[in-house]
């Protein structure tokens, strides 16, 4: 027979079992929502390592700002938009680029311009600096020597048609090669003709230098080797 003192610790019991498993329960989805947010890919913009105005005269301040804090964020938060719209599930920003080809022209449109731009932030230094012995063999093995490779550079270029990028690039053999992408592709890529890891790369867009080299893309290009992050591409090379 049940006591009155039996009833009260079995209904303790009870309502500490139920407290329990309700706290378990918790724990478990907190887990589970931490560990989905922890794989959601979500694309951010990078510090930019200088002021607007510090690459003057050979990229002017206003450009710089609207580059980074209009064109730059636009392709941000539209790759976030697409990465939840649309489910995706890669791990990694080089992870999408290398299967780009599995989804929607906005993910790939604005993938590209996200992951280009913060790699182009990062090519470019208010200080001199100069490539490293390493990269400068083989730059002159590859291209014959720096100014004949900053003329074959400048080539794929100016020659890309519309908007695009051109790109220094280690292949599959670890040999240096030039090539350039159309809109905000690049050769990481699945889609891209010539595919590569990039060390160095410039953004031929005319939102990159219209405002103050109006139609001169050739002279842009010149001027950008003045603002070249050596240092970085020596970095990327290692």
């Amino acid at each position: 027979m049940q006591t009155r003192r039996n009833f009260l610790q079995n209904a303790a019991k009870a309502t500490l079992g139920i407290a329990v498993s309700g706290s378990i329960l918790q724990d478990i989805a907190s887990a589970k929502a931490t560990e989905l947010n922890a794989a959601t890919l979500k694309f951010s913009q990078v510090k930019l390592p200088f002021s607007y105005a510090a690459l003057e005269p050979n990229i002017d301040a206003l450009t710089m700002e609207i580059h980074y804090t209009k064109h730059h964020m636009a392709y941000i938060n539209a790759i976030n938009e697409a990465i939840g719209a649309e489910n995706i599930k890669e791990t990694s920003e080089e992870q999408l680029l290398a299967n780009i080809s599995k989804y929607s022209p906005k993910a790939r449109n604005n993938a590209g311009g996200a992951w280009n731009h913060n790699f182009f932030w990062e090519s470019l230094s208010d200080k001199p600096s100069q490539p490293s012995e390493k990269l400068l063999k083989m730059i002159t093995k590859t291209f014959g020597s720096l100014d004949k490779f900053k003329e074959q550079f400048g080539a794929a270029a100016t020659s890309r048609f519309g908007s695009g990028w051109a790109w220094l690039i280690l292949d599959d053999s670890g040999n240096l090669k030039i090539t350039s992408t159309p809109n905000q592709d690049n050769p990481l890529m699945d889609v891209a003709e010539v595919k590569g890891i990039p060390i160095l790369g410039l953004d031929v867009w005319e939102h990159a230098y219209y405002l103050h080299y109006q139609n001169k893309r050739a002279d842009y290009i010149k001027n950008w080797w003045n603002v070249v992050n050596w240092k970085k591409v020596n970095e990327r090379l290692a």
